[in-house]
């Protein structure tokens, strides 16, 4: 029993992680969606059902509200829509997922970013007796400009429509001609009912007209592992590891996770900001030593050179490197109820730099209903998006979003109130 214990335990922590975040207009039911899922995955706890029955009796609900398990807020509940971010995990067999359950309404678009900025794929979710609306827009654009790489549009409320093909395919091909003018690269649809489960995750036999896989199939069989940047290598250092123990003695490691490329013992490397060389002479994963590193693993790297390194330095190919400057271009989206200031200056993280900058223009802002660029507007305020020019009080080592979303993502910081004021992504 306990190598059966052992072994599924391990299996669990060696599956592949797939993280996806949810968005769409209010109502369409993201959140039944995702109670319908963890419900019909049995990732529910019996005590967490027992709750969520109570809630909806209480609510004089004449069936179970599987919205209920992600509605975490006092708020959502009552209200009966999602306000914040709300994360949950849950596994198959197959794979184990992270979920980003994230608000529908226009004054929540920057709570959308923060759940976006780290998934794998969106589910974008279209409720059938509407169509494409200008929030369906919104995400899109939104998801676009984060680059996740796999978009999975669900037509929900399939049921309310008899289950029709043609209010499927009249959809398809709406969002289809959409988002043909973004950067979207793997869009799929399938029709579903998440309050019925049709097409979730058990098939449907109210849609024979549809061949595709279940919602669930879907997730468990997207292919994630050619989503990071395996060219390009880049290792921003987090930590300088110097063990004050005997054993360990003349140890000298840099910890960090890789955020591009593939690094290998005994290849020459070159250490930014200095432009000094070496070669890798170990990589250490916990406890065990490895031959190569890629994204998104957290090691430590050892050099057979003595060379000065800090938090902050970037460890790179010789011939490959970032750009390095300080006048940068960023998309941002402003996430702060206080306006950006022109000419104002902020802190700045960029992978595990900190520096100031000031905000030198904004060239326009974008009408994400109609993407649509507003450039006679030098105001930003909440949720809004732009292209603004910044420069940063020492170089960053960068590369566009669109080449890496590690080393292509910045955040801005209010000084005064630490708060997190702006997300940017490289252009």
């Amino acid at each position: 029993m306990m190598q059966e214990e052992e072994f599924s335990s391990k299996a669990y922590l060696d599956m592949e992680l797939l993280r996806f975040t949810t968005a769409g207009s209010v109502d369409d039911g993201k959140s039944t969606l995702i109670g319908r899922l963890l419900y019909d995955s049995k990732s529910i706890f019996e005590d967490q059902l027992e709750a969520v029955k109570r809630a909806s009796i209480k609510k004089g609900n004449e069936t179970v509200d599987l919205s209920l398990l992600t509605d975490g807020l006092r708020a959502e509940r009552e209200q009966g829509i999602t306000i914040d971010v709300a994360y949950r995990y849950f596994a198959t067999p197959k794979r184990k997922f992270i979920i980003a359950d994230t608000p529908g309404h226009v004054q929540y678009t920057r709570n959308m970013v923060t759940g976006a900025s780290t998934a794998n794929a969106a589910i974008i979710l279209i409720d059938a007796r509407n169509g494409v609306t200008e929030q369906t827009h919104r995400h899109t654009f939104i998801a676009s400009l984060l680059m996740i790489p796999h978009i999975v549009v669900c037509v929900n409320k399939m049921d309310l429509v008899d289950y029709t093909e043609e209010a499927y395919e009249e959809i398809k091909t709406n969002f289809s001609d959409f988002a043909a003018k973004l950067a979207v690269k793997d869009v799929r649809f399938v029709p579903i009912s998440a309050l019925k489960g049709d097409n979730v995750v058990e098939k449907s036999k109210n849609m024979p007209w549809y061949h595709g896989g279940t919602l669930r199939y879907i997730l468990e069989n997207i292919h994630i592992g050619s989503d990071h940047n395996h060219i390009d290598a880049r290792f921003p250092v987090q930590y300088v590891v110097r063990p004050q123990r005997d054993e360990f003695h003349d140890f000298r490691g840099y910890a960090g996770r890789v955020a591009g490329g593939v690094f290998r013992v005994g290849e020459r490397v070159k250490i930014l900001p200095t432009g000094f060389t070496s070669k890798v002479k170990s990589i250490i994963s916990h406890t065990k030593e490895l031959k190569e590193a890629f994204p998104p693993m957290s090691v430590i790297i050892s050099l057979e050179d003595d060379i000065d390194i800090s938090r902050g330095d970037m460890i790179v190919k010789e011939n490959n490197g970032p750009k390095i400057g300080q006048d940068i271009d960023i998309m941002m989206c402003w996430m702060s109820e206080k306006p950006m200031i022109l000419n104002g200056k902020y802190a700045i993280k960029h992978t595990t730099s900190d520096a100031r900058c000031l905000i030198k223009d904004v060239k326009y802002k974008v009408n994400v209903n109609t993407l649509d660029k507003v450039t006679d507007d030098k105001s930003i305020g909440l949720n809004e998006i732009a292209r603004v020019s910044i420069r940063t009080t020492k170089p960053l080592f960068y590369d566009s979003y669109r080449q890496n979303r590690k080393t292509g993502a910045i955040i801005l910081i209010d000084e005064a109130t630490n708060t997190t004021v702006g997300a940017g992504m490289i252009v």
